[in-house]
């Protein structure tokens, strides 16, 4: 089951190229950057694995898996920085992947624009009601 699970993710498999914004918000100052990242399933399609570096030699590796006993996607990220962080994610629909991040309160949302564009945006609540936006990363190839 876990590797059948793991198909919804299919729409992020392969090699992209990314370009980050990062508004000037609550949390940092404004900046952009590029990178390439690659999403792969490993180990009998049990998980899926995000590599990715940055032009301002910023690296890191995430890895998806499917929890059968919670019946929850669970994600572990590391960066070369020494940060490392967990989520819990669920599918909106079949074109939105929503993740929870542990021990913060951040949200991510990947989003399928088309087959060849995908938007990463990661979010903080905002004072006053809703969230606003820390960083976004539009993947395209």
């Amino acid at each position: 089951m876990p590797a059948r699970m793991m198909n919804r993710f299919n729409f992020l498999l392969g090699e992209w190229n990314l370009a980050y914004t990062i508004p000037e918000s609550s949390l940092s100052s404004a900046g952009t950057d590029t990178g390439v990242g690659k999403f792969t399933k490993e180990m009998n399609s049990r998980y899926v694995v995000f590599d990715y570096a940055t032009a301002s030699g910023g690296e890191a590796k995430g890895i998806f898996a499917w929890d059968e006993k919670t019946e929850l996607y669970r994600y572990w990220w590391f960066e070369n920085s020494g940060n490392f962080l967990s989520a819990t994610c669920e599918f909106l629909d079949d074109d939105t992947l929503a993740m929870n991040w542990h021990d913060s309160l951040l949200v991510q949302t990947f989003t399928k624009e088309s087959p060849d564009k995908v938007i990463l945006k990661m979010q903080y609540p905002a004072v006053g009601g809703g969230y606003e936006l820390i960083m976004e990363v539009v993947f395209t190839r």
